[in-house]
């Protein structure tokens, strides 16, 4: 059957719903409710749990040959870490934030009693007519500090809007689509997977699908930090295949506009046999591909792995540029990637 490219739109238009839901990692519970009811809204038992993930069954009659497919909706941002004398906070990042990448952003800051404050990450001392070394300063946690929209100078004043250490700090996404079809928003890593799982959902919806195999879809909250994938791996279960960004850089061949299959990244090789029949899935599907190693890169599927689990892994996702930054992607890469799963799956 061929797929048609609504399910491509359907993806972006979850993804961009996500996207909008604040969810570094550990703060991700209303991001991952939001994901159960999209899969339970298309006709899919899905549960949290007891991590905060979510699970969620597709189907299938062949229990003793099981799929899992991983994807993660916690994101990258940062932490209360200091209340500063003059009322400013100093942070402490979630994941892999770089500080480079922080400066100028807007921010939420959410407090344990439930407000929502505005900020803005700034360099300390950023005004450019005062600050004689603004160009030199190097950029990290201890330079950079959060500045509160609200009339604080001093740590009391702070707390008294509610603000206090190991509160979260949420980056503003700026999320955007372009009339030529490229996806520009902070956290594409890895909410555009997850509005691709949800994609793919909604395509055995409508069409009254089964897979042969049992196919569930775990999408994580705690990959950005490294044990996402750890737990929660359904009996019967022979390959689990990370749905994530593929990476767009020098010296490697994906674009935006292709599915990246992924042979290598910094854990290893992923199985040669899986890696071997994406690429086949590609050619036959006519899906645009890429197959790239990635020098800096983890995934769900590795910390399955690690939790001892007997299966065979691979890796698949849109190809996203500028990692941990404002990343970009393109709908003929959200379209590749579904094409790759439906081959994958026979579906």
């Amino acid at each position: 059957m061929m797929l048609d490219r609504i399910y491509a739109d359907y993806a972006w238009e979850q993804t961009a719903a996500l996207l909008a839901i604040d969810s570094p990692s550990g703060f991700t519970d209303n991001a991952a409710a939001w994901v159960r009811d999209a899969f339970a809204a298309l006709g899919f038992a899905a549960h949290l749990t007891v991590k905060g993930g979510v699970l969620v069954d597709l189907g299938g009659e062949d229990e003793s040959d099981g799929l899992l497919l991983e994807a993660h909706t916690d994101t990258l941002g940062a932490m209360v870490a200091q209340i500063k004398g003059n009322g400013r906070l100093k942070l402490t990042g979630l994941g892999g934030m770089s500080p480079n990448n922080a400066e100028t952003e807007n921010v939420r800051i959410h407090t344990r009693g439930g407000r929502i404050l505005e900020g803005t990450c700034q360099l300390v001392n950023a005004s450019v007519h005062v600050n004689k070394d603004y160009g030199s300063a190097g950029r990290s946690w201890d330079t950079l500090e959060i500045v509160p929209d609200e009339d604080v100078t001093s740590a009391d004043d702070t707390r008294k809007l509610g603000i206090e250490v190991g509160d979260i700090v949420c980056f503003d996404p700026r999320t955007r689509k372009t009339e030529s079809g490229y996806l520009k928003s902070r956290f594409l890593d890895d909410k555009l997977s997850v509005g691709i799982l949800l994609g793919f959902a909604k395509y055995l919806a409508d069409n009254h699908i089964t897979p042969a195999r049992r196919t569930y879809v775990h999408v994580t909250v705690y990959e950005e930090v490294g044990h996402g994938g750890s737990a929660s791996v359904p009996a019967g279960i022979t390959e689990a295949i990370s749905v994530d960004m593929g990476c767009v850089g020098e010296g490697l061949q994906c674009t935006e506009r292709q599915v990246s299959i992924c042979a290598k990244d910094s854990g290893g090789p992923y199985s040669y046999a899986v890696v071997g029949k994406l690429i086949d899935e590609a050619k036959k599907t006519g899906a645009d591909y890429a197959v790239d190693v990635y020098p800096y890169y983890g995934s769900d599927v590795e910390a399955t792995l690690h939790s001892g689990v007997d299966i065979r892994h691979g890796l698949i996702g849109a190809g996203v540029y500028a990692s941990h930054g404002y990343e970009r992607s393109h709908m003929d890469g959200v379209y590749n990637t579904l094409k790759v799963l439906c081959g994958y799956l026979n579906v």
